[in-house]
């Protein structure tokens, strides 16, 4: 299906444009995780998070206050779980009990007993999950790993399938996608877990998937476009891949937003990593990796300082002969 037709968009001339927007958000991401810090889930923190729920819904200051007299010097997160008419509160704290026996869940316990001595109403706990800090930092280091071994897998791949400057190109994409994406983590303070880290690893294979497809179309054209420029061997590359970038993306997002909508707590943070990355990865393939292609390559194409030059209909090739004058017809003999 085609939705744009004959598009002949300058893509790259906004490049040093979006490169500019992209450093912005990346360094005013860095200034708020220096200041504010990006909030660390239960699976990388460690800890113990209670959710209950109350018969009538209770202020935050009154959790709070009801939790004071048993974790006062310990940094108690306490939240708004899901839809407010569900009348659940999130408690999170750095505290774990042993991690053997029957004291698994004993901070589990403390904040069920402060709750329910707090007078706040019946209240009934409907999930716990406990993560002592060993498995916290297991899960930190297997994450870390992940997201550089498939960096480099990107690398190596299209460098072997295509050319070095392509896989740069895509490798920095794809960090650019991950930079951007942990800024707006950090702008809206949602925590860092095992669903946001899937997340952005599955938005880093759809980046680097929509600038395959992109360098595969400027791969094709290099080979019948020898004497233009590499800007706009790019640019043709861009406008034809257009119409299958926007339905693709937009998809995407339909779904993205749908369960952010609709998924409910547990999902709202992978949801909304999905959004952001899906944005930031079809904007990175326009215009971040294509960008890098022709910082690393310049603006004129291999192929064209080897392309022979062109010979016009009716013309003669440079340093050969003309064609032969005719000769002049013989006189007539007289009779």
């Amino acid at each position: 299906m085609h939705i744009f037709k004959h598009t002949n968009f300058d893509f790259l001339r906004w490049r040093w444009h979006a490169i500019a927007l992209s450093w912005v958000v990346i360094l005013a991401g860095l200034g708020v995780t220096l200041t504010k810090g990006i909030p660390l889930g239960i699976e990388f923190a460690g800890g113990t998070v209670v959710i209950s729920q109350f018969d009538q819904q209770p202020s935050i200051q009154q959790v709070r206050e009801a939790l004071g007299g048993t974790f006062g010097g310990q940094n108690v997160i306490v939240q708004q779980y899901g839809d407010v008419a569900q009348r659940q509160i999130m408690v999170r704290v750095p505290e774990v009990g042993a991690e053997e026996g029957a004291s698994l869940s004993s901070a589990a316990q403390k904040v069920e007993q402060a709750l329910r001595a707090a007078n706040l109403g019946n209240v009934t706990t409907v999930g716990t999950e406990v993560v002592g800090p060993a498995v916290g930092r297991e899960l930190t280091s297997k994450g870390i790993s992940a997201t550089v071994l498939s960096l480099a897998g990107i690398l190596i791949y299209i460098a072997a399938r295509y050319q070095l400057s392509f896989a740069v190109g895509a490798v920095v994409a794809t960090l650019h996608d991950l930079f951007v994406t942990m800024a707006f983590l950090a702008f809206f303070q949602y925590d860092i877990t095992l669903n946001v880290i899937a997340a952005i690893l599955t938005v880093s294979g759809y980046s680097v998937n929509d600038t395959i497809v992109i360098f595969d179309r400027v791969r094709e054209n290099l080979k019948g476009m020898r004497r233009d420029s590499l800007m706009h061997v790019i640019n043709v590359a861009l406008n034809q891949t257009l119409g299958r970038t926007v339905i693709t993306a937009g998809t995407t997002l339909l779904s993205a937003v749908a369960l952010f909508l609709f998924g409910g707590e547990v999902l709202r943070g992978f949801a909304f990593t999905m959004i952001i990355g899906v944005i930031t990865g079809t904007y990175s393939s326009v215009f971040v990796a294509a960008a890098i292609v022709t910082l690393w390559r310049g603006n004129t194409t291999k192929a064209a300082s080897h392309a022979p030059a062109s010979v016009s209909d009716g013309e003669a090739p440079t340093g050969q002969s003309s064609a032969r004058k005719p000769k002049p017809a013989r006189k007539a003999r007289a009779s």
